[in-house]
């Protein structure tokens, strides 16, 4: 695969079509829903005159995530965002590992705070 497709091809796949779906109708409100996609690519290429040889690489990768939908409903459009539960037990976690690290420290900066008084 040359660089320039590899290029191209990720060009190709991180599109607006890829962020909205399909409208679709659902108990009289219309329904679009969005994701947040990126994408990136890389490549390389090489040439060793000693060897008589020619390298290339490259490749490309494309993720993508729910974001939420916009419900159109008697003319109205209201955004309705997703909840990725990974990412909710993800920031819990976070928050409860920093919690239990600074706990300690802060117990001590306060028992010398009362001493100094």
């Amino acid at each position: 695969m040359l660089v320039t497709d590899a290029i191209s091809a990720a060009r190709d796949a991180v599109t607006v079509s890829r962020v909205y779906g399909e409208p679709y109708e659902k108990d009289g409100a219309t329904v679009i829903p969005a994701a947040i996609v990126s994408g990136g690519a890389g490549g390389g290429e090489g040439h060793d005159a000693e060897k008589n040889q020619d390298g290339q690489g490259g490749g490309f990768g494309v993720s993508g995530r729910p974001a939420g939908a916009w419900v159109i409903r008697n003319g109205d459009a209201t955004w309705r965002p997703a909840v990725d539960p990974n990412r909710v037990v993800l920031v819990v976690g976070m928050v409860t590992i920093a919690w239990l690290v600074c706990r300690p420290r802060l117990a001590r900066a306060k028992a010398a705070l009362r001493a100094s008084d």
